[in-house]
């Protein structure tokens, strides 16, 4: 695995529109993927590109790689597909705000 320079707007938005904490997402993963008789072991709870986020919000900025960067873009338009630019708290859906949470970004929740 390769380190990539990642382009500093990037990363700055990433971090904006993932405004839960790596135990915020690292909770929401385990909940998620539990039911009533059984959970997850933490590193398989929730899905591949939640883990992935959770993963890069623990490195820093020179310790990403290709593959990190190109899930950060990923993230990126799928927030602000789903959100207004501004990203104030809204409330709607569960489904809606779950499927975000599993992102990293909780609607009801300010930005960072």
């Amino acid at each position: 695995m390769s380190h990539v320079e990642v382009d500093e707007q990037l990363w700055e938005e990433f971090h904006r529109v993932v405004n839960m904490t790596s135990r915020e997402l690292a909770d929401w993963l385990r909940v998620r993927s539990a039911d009533e008789e059984s959970e997850e072991f933490p590193d398989h709870a929730g899905t591949e590109t939640g883990r992935h986020v959770l993963a890069i919000l623990g490195k820093r900025k020179v310790d990403l790689t290709d593959d990190d960067e190109r899930v950060m873009r990923n993230v990126v338009a799928r927030i602000h597909s789903e959100r207004r630019a501004d990203l104030e708290p809204t409330a709607g859906q569960d489904h809606w705000r779950h499927r975000l949470m599993t992102l990293g970004h909780d609607p009801l929740k300010a930005g960072r």
